[in-house]
C-alpha cells in the first residue's frame, strides 16, 4: 500500500502527469465564501456555479452532509466539491467539520478516481475554517484512497 505525499504549493495547482482530481470541503449551508475555496474560484468558475446551483436545487437532488460533487475544469482536470462540514461557525456542538461526512464523501472520491484513472489532491481537507483536526481526517484518506490504490498529495501553503 503506498503513502499520502505531503508536498508544499498549492492544491489548485496539481504536480504530476495524468487526469487529476482535487478534493476540498464545502459546508451544507450553499455559502462559498472564505477559505480554500476563494483559491478554486480564482481559477476557475465552475466549481463555485455547480455548487450554488446544486444547493439551490437541493430539494431534487443529492446535496446534504457527505455527498461530493465533481466538476470538470480542464480535460485532465477536475474539482470534488465535498459537502463535509454542518454550517460556518464553531459553537455549543463544537467545530463545523462533520468527520462521517467527510469519510463519506471520499468513498465518492475513491470511485470517481478510480473510474478517471485519477490521483487525488488537496490541502488539509476539514482542518482549516471547518475546524478538524490532520489526526482524525488523515485515516480517512488513508481508508478510502489510499487503501483503493488511488495516489493521493496533500499540498500545504507556503
Amino acid at each position: 500500500m503506498s503513502e499520502i505525499t505531503y508536498v508544499r504549493g498549492d492544491a489548485t495547482a496539481p504536480q504530476g502527469k495524468g487526469v487529476k482530481l482535487i478534493a476540498h470541503v464545502c459546508n451544507d449551508l450553499g455559502g462559498w465564501g472564505k477559505g480554500f475555496v476563494l483559491a478554486v474560484s480564482r481559477r476557475w468558475p465552475e466549481p463555485e456555479a455547480a455548487y450554488r446551483r446544486w444547493h439551490r436545487e437541493r430539494a431534487g437532488n443529492d446535496f446534504a452532509l457527505g455527498a461530493a460533487q465533481f466538476v470538470q475544469v480542464g480535460a485532465y482536470l477536475w474539482v470534488a466539491n465535498m459537502v463535509g462540514q454542518r454550517g460556518i461557525r464553531s459553537g455549543s456542538k463544537g467545530a463545523p467539520v462533520r468527520y462521517e461526512a467527510i469519510d463519506t464523501a471520499l468513498g465518492a472520491v475513491a470511485a470517481r478516481a478510480g473510474e478517471l484513472g485519477a490521483s487525488v489532491h488537496m490541502p488539509r481537507i476539514g482542518c482549516g475554517l471547518a475546524g478538524g483536526t490532520w489526526p482524525r481526517i488523515e485515516p480517512l484518506i488513508e481508508r478510502r484512497l489510499i487503501s483503493a490504490g488511488v495516489p493521493v498529495t496533500v499540498y500545504d501553503h507556503d
